[in-house]
């Protein structure tokens, strides 16, 4: 990416991105003091009941706290503390308010489903229907492995904890889907079960909406799953399909200096700010990739 683009790309984020993202692009940008302000830009999607919702994943507009929020909501976290560990204890008292919420979306075995239904009663992308989930690795694995990784403990972590190795061993016997993929991969990263991350990364050439190489549709490709060339998960994947993709990620830069969408989001306010978040990516990941 070119300096015109890059300027252009900071443009969009500055003109079209919510608070969230460009406090999050602050950080990444060499601003460390302004990680507070990432967590005070989430509090804002905060319930009383301890949740997160109001759109924080932009294709569900439903204010009440959602887990699929929760998921978006700790993997900011994740990389924040990532990014400034000496935000950790003010991330892991955030992520611990999470906690009463989602032992009270619980099914009794500990698993989380993405959406409940309350998200039927408000705009919302096609693709989440009617909200009718079960529970499900995508989210569970994920918020378990990031709750987990502050240093956090409940009743329900445990709960959830064997629910996600009971669904990690039904997985291995179907053709896992990329998202579920992504979920187990960072589960297993934080057990330290070398054995079963093995088996599960064998599954990983089968996995369906996944695109090894650039191609047509919808699904998730390489880098979404090795965000930089250090990431541990680079050997899942030959070099030459992450470069092809990142070739095609300077592709898709539009006039606007953003990247666009590959669904249909639930009207403009949505789309933007989907926008946003992948034009925050888009950037990351080409900075982190030397492009």
């Amino acid at each position: 990416m070119n300096t015109e683009n890059k300027v252009r790309a900071g443009e969009f984020l500055a003109t079209h991105a919510r608070l969230l993202e460009r406090r999050i692009a602050e950080v990444r940008g060499g601003r460390p003091e302004a990680a507070s302000g990432v967590i005070a830009a989430l509090a804002a999607h905060r319930n009383p009941d301890g949740g997160l919702g109001h759109a924080l994943e932009p294709d569900v507009r439903a204010p009440e706290s959602q887990p699929l929020a929760v998921d978006f909501g700790l993997q900011v976290l994740s990389e924040l503390v990532e990014a400034v560990p000496s935000i950790r204890d003010e991330a892991k008292e955030f992520a611990a308010g999470l906690l009463p919420y989602l032992a009270s979306v619980a099914a009794p075995d500990g698993g989380l489903p993405i959406v409940t239904p309350s998200i039927a009663a408000h705009p919302r992308a096609e693709h989440w229907g009617a909200g009718e989930f079960p529970p499900g690795l995508n989210p569970t694995a994920n918020i378990v492995a990031r709750l987990r990784a502050l240093g956090l403990s409940s009743a329900w972590l445990d709960e959830a904890d064997r629910f996600c190795r009971k669904e990690i061993e039904r997985a291995l016997d179907g053709e896992p889907d990329a998202h579920t993929a992504i979920n187990v991969l960072t589960y297993l990263e934080s057990t330290d079960d070398a054995e079963l991350m093995a088996t599960f990364e064998a599954k990983v050439p089968e996995l369906t909406l996944f695109h090894l190489y650039p191609g047509a549709g919808y699904g998730l490709t390489p880098l979404e799953f090795v965000p930089s060339p250090e990431s541990p998960r680079a050997r899942l994947f030959p070099r030459e399909a992450i470069e092809a993709h990142l070739d095609q990620l300077e592709k898709e830069q539009e006039a606007d200096g953003g990247w666009p969408v590959g669904w249909a989001p639930p009207g403009p306010a949505a789309e933007l700010e989907w926008r946003g978040v992948i034009t925050l990516h888009a950037i990351s990941q080409l900075n982190a990739y030397g492009r």
